[in-house]
C-alpha cells in the first residue's frame, strides 16, 4: 500500500523519503531526576516516542545510569510535540539540534 502523503524520490534505483532528507536534524534528549519511576517513564516512552517495551526499558536505563539519553531523532517539527508531552507528563527533556559537519 502506498501513502499519499509521503513524497518519494527515486535516485540509483534507491527510493528515500524526502521528509528524512531534508530539514535540519534534532535530538529529543531525556534528562534523569529523582522523582519518576522507572516504569513511569518506560511507559512514556513508549506512549510518546512508540517505542517497543525493550527499546524503553534500554533507555530509561541510560538516563538513570548516563544521566541523560537521546531517545529520538528527527527533525525539530516531529520532536516538539513529543517534548511538550514528556514535559507534560512531569519528565524533564529537551531539544537539541544537530551539527552537520
Amino acid at each position: 500500500m502506498i501513502d499519499n502523503n509521503i513524497k518519494y524520490k527515486e535516485q540509483d534505483d534507491v527510493l528515500f523519503d524526502e521528509s528524512i532528507s531534508t530539514g535540519e536534524r534534532s535530538q529529543l534528549v531525556v534528562y534523569n531526576d529523582d522523582y519518576n519511576t522507572f516504569d513511569w517513564v518506560i511507559q512514556c516512552l513508549m506512549d510518546i516516542c512508540n517505542h517497543s517495551q525493550e527499546q524503553s526499558e534500554q533507555l530509561s536505563l541510560l538516563v538513570h545510569f548516563k544521566g541523560k539519553a537521546t531517545v529520538k531523532t528527527d527533525i525539530f517539527s516531529v520532536l516538539k510535540p513529543m517534548k511538550d508531552a514528556l514535559i507534560d507528563r512531569g519528565l524533564s527533556a529537551v531539544i537539541e539540534t544537530m551539527v552537520e559537519d
